[in-house]
């Protein structure tokens, strides 16, 4: 579904991703995992289109997105809720949720009702401004408003970061409805380890821009998560 090959990213004279290989099977999550600074959000800004890479290639659903802009990203099929949500906070959140629906292919006009569902909050808020939400809503109607491409992959970057406990239950519980049942395929940058073991079945784990280790989730073992995520 969506393979990176070689890639290399710098940031002026600093090499930052080094010859990435990373594969995403269907209908699963995988969790990609690391300390700070080595290059997660980079990887998913590179995958999304929001930099450039030196080199190396990333394919989806067997499309070469090279040259490929983010919105026409948006267009094929990638949904992405980025580190901070970036919502719009001036914006209500019905108009927030209707923003994701230009990305649609079947160019629908309403927000789907299953949205409100994996989140009834949204519904409830529909006229408020996204700015006035709490951090757990706001992460709420960013997944919402990612959902609302109806992607056949979505990419989140810490989505549980700042979140209160109940909230980041109720984001797992979303994930594994997403993966298990409507089988779409969900790529999760995270730093904790008992929520990447809940919801996540593979792993990818990155040390200094490079891929150091990988697997089936149950690999990610006390030796790995001492060496490469413990501080």
């Amino acid at each position: 579904m969506l393979d990176i090959s070689g890639v290399n990213q710098f940031y002026g004279q600093s090499h930052i991703l080094w010859d990435l290989q990373l594969a995403f099977e269907p209908a699963s999550c995988t969790c990609v995992m690391g300390r700070n600074g080595v290059g997660k959000t980079t990887l998913l800004k590179c995958i999304m289109g929001l930099l450039p890479v030196q080199s190396g290639s990333i394919t989806f659903d067997g499309v070469e997105l090279a040259g490929i802009s983010a919105e026409r990203r948006a267009r094929i099929g990638i949904g992405y809720v980025p580190q901070g949500r970036e919502i719009f906070p001036q914006l209500t959140v019905a108009e927030n949720l209707r923003i994701g629906l230009g990305a649609r292919s079947d160019k629908r006009k309403t927000v789907p009702d299953e949205i409100f569902e994996l989140f009834p909050v949204l519904k409830e808020m529909l006229q408020r401004r996204g700015g006035d939400l709490s951090g757990g809503q706001q992460q709420q109607l960013a997944i919402g408003r990612a959902l609302a491409i109806d992607p056949k992959i979505l990419i989140l970057d810490e989505p549980n970061e700042g979140i209160q406990p109940n909230i980041v239950r109720q984001i797992g519980d979303v994930i594994l409805h997403l993966v298990e049942d409507k089988k779409l395929t969900v790529v999760i940058v995270e730093q904790k380890l008992g929520f990447a073991r809940r919801v996540g079945q593979y792993f990818h784990l990155m040390e200094k821009g490079r891929v150091v280790a990988a697997g089936g989730i149950d690999a990610l073992d006390d030796h790995l998560v001492s060496r490469h995520l413990s501080v």
